[in-house]
């Protein structure tokens, strides 16, 4: 840990519990309009729709789209094939808002507590800064900064994410560290020299499912259980 003065963290199924979260929110909605769906089959569609559709920003095939404008596009096609039909604007609304209040998983809080006792710490997440503030305060997260993808106009894996966020705080990329349960984003920070930290999440896609391998050892800087471990480590 010598060197690093910034925790960057990835946030949806890193610090927050997105597909639990969904389908409770899913659920408690169905409930008060009468409605009953596969749940649990929509979170996961609507995830798997996640990364195609800021591939069309990252490619330039549409000009800037923040993630709720994206996220209501998905679950506008999705609904009607989880038999979730005449779903108007109001609706819609509805659903995308789900991903501004998700729940932490039950180290989170108190292992960015401590870790913010000595580093500054700070989501960088394809969520904008809009989404992250409020999903921070449903959360009881406290943050440093918040970097959204709106800053840069790019959408992680890009440089600039990275890059920029490294940038603002003061930082040589060396002395940032990115924590994510996804090795692909860590791969790509580590890209641009910043260190990593992989954190494992085994039910972030429900109990036995594996979207990403854990990686091997040696990988990555880190590798952690939870964040509490994380500030063991870091001697927080």
């Amino acid at each position: 840990m010598d060197g690093v003065r910034a925790m960057l963290f990835d946030t949806f199924g890193t610090v927050v519990d997105w597909r639990g979260g969904l389908i409770k929110h899913f659920q408690t909605w169905g409930a008060a309009r009468g409605i009953t769906a596969d749940w649990a089959g929509l979170a996961d569609s609507w995830r798997l729709a996640y990364v195609p559709s800021m591939e069309t920003v990252r490619t330039g095939q549409r000009g800037w789209a923040d993630l709720d404008e994206l996220q209501r596009e998905s679950v506008a096609e999705l609904a009607p094939r989880f038999g979730i039909t005449a779903l108007h604007g109001d609706g819609v609304e509805e659903l995308v808002r789900m991903w501004h209040d998700l729940p932490p998983w039950p180290d989170s809080v108190e292992g960015l507590r401590k870790l913010r006792t000595r580093y500054v710490v700070a989501p960088l997440s394809n969520g904008h800064v809009a989404l992250l503030v409020r999903l921070a305060r449903a959360a009881g997260i406290t943050w440093d900064t918040v970097f959204g993808a709106d800053i840069f106009q790019h959408y992680k894996p890009d440089p600039e994410t990275y890059l920029g966020a490294a940038a603002l705080l003061g930082c040589e990329p060396g002395e940032v560290m990115l924590v994510a349960c996804h090795p692909s984003d860590l791969d790509a920070a580590a890209a641009c020299g910043l260190r990593t930290c992989y954190v494992s999440r085994p039910l972030e896609y429900g109990p036995g499912v594996v979207v990403e391998a854990p990686p091997e050892k040696g990988r990555f800087t880190l590798r952690v259980e939870d964040l509490l471990e994380l500030s063991r480590i870091a001697g927080c």
